[in-house]
């Protein structure tokens, strides 16, 4: 199968899909990396899928405004939580973050238990469906997306540790429903680490170069071998960010072997 026999229009929204994601999830992949609560994005993303799998039970549609919008909430109610549990007891922060992300898990399963589509519920949150976004899906991350680079670029300064957890719940309800939980957490914490030897001033540009380009390559090489969209771009993002350090000329764009201050 060849990429030019394929209808090039259903590539495009999937990649609109990816970039929305990346805008917003490569800067905060390097706060979360700073901060040093690397799995805060799974946890939250199993949050919000926890809202969408119980609106579905109330007859909810799983792409509605409504699953969006208890999703919004789980997630923000995550958020919160996580707040409240940094300022108490920050030196088992990131072992919380994981009790968090099991417990949500476990609850997915449990209300998935008697649904003869759970199954299918559940790969779906978890896998994504880039090829299939529709229009409406990638206005709400666009309108997201916006709110986020408006607040993130102009005022993160001043939101402090709570506008922060909040700005992450917001940005992750809207790609969770987009991509799926892998591909959140992908381009959320594999370019921060791709470029956590940079210089700090070009972490972000090349950060966003392996996000944009992964899901550039990733979606073109899994048409042409009919394989899953969102797991094959996990593993060419995974690839891209290894060529940045095994590349020797990435030096010249600021590399070194000792960690920058």
């Amino acid at each position: 199968m060849s990429l030019f026999d394929t209808d090039i229009a259903i590539l495009w929204p999937a990649l609109l899909a990816g970039l929305l994601v990346a805008v917003s999830h490569v800067p905060l992949g390097q706060q979360v990396l700073a901060r040093g609560i690397v799995f805060i994005d799974l946890a939250i993303a199993q949050v919000a899928g926890l809202g969408v799998i119980a609106a579905n039970g109330f007859g909810l549609e799983l792409t509605g405004w409504g699953s969006q919008a208890a999703a919004g909430a789980a997630a923000l109610a995550g958020a919160l939580l996580l707040t409240w549990t940094e300022r108490k007891r920050p030196e088992v922060q990131e072992a919380l973050i994981g009790i968090l992300f099991v417990l949500a898990s476990t609850a997915q399963i449990l209300l998935l238990a008697n649904d003869p589509h759970g199954g299918d519920n559940l790969k779906d949150l978890l896998a994504g469906q880039i090829l299939w976004v529709s229009n409406a899906q990638l206005i709400r991350t666009a309108v997201v997306t916006a709110i986020f680079a408006a607040v993130w670029f102009l005022w993160r300064e001043r939101i402090g540790r709570v506008g922060f957890y909040v700005l992450f719940a917001l940005v992750v309800t809207a790609s969770v429903q987009l991509v799926g939980v892998y591909l959140v957490f992908t381009t959320l914490i594999v370019p921060a680490v791709a470029t956590c030897r940079l210089a700090a001033k070009r972490r972000l540009v090349f950060g966003y170069a392996v996000a944009f380009a992964s899901y550039l390559a990733g979606l073109a090489i899994s048409v042409v071998t009919d394989l899953p969209s969102s797991a094959v771009i996990v593993w060419t993002m995974a690839l891209f960010a290894l060529g940045t350090h095994l590349v020797p000329g990435f030096r010249l764009f600021g590399y070194s072997r000792e960690a920058p201050e």
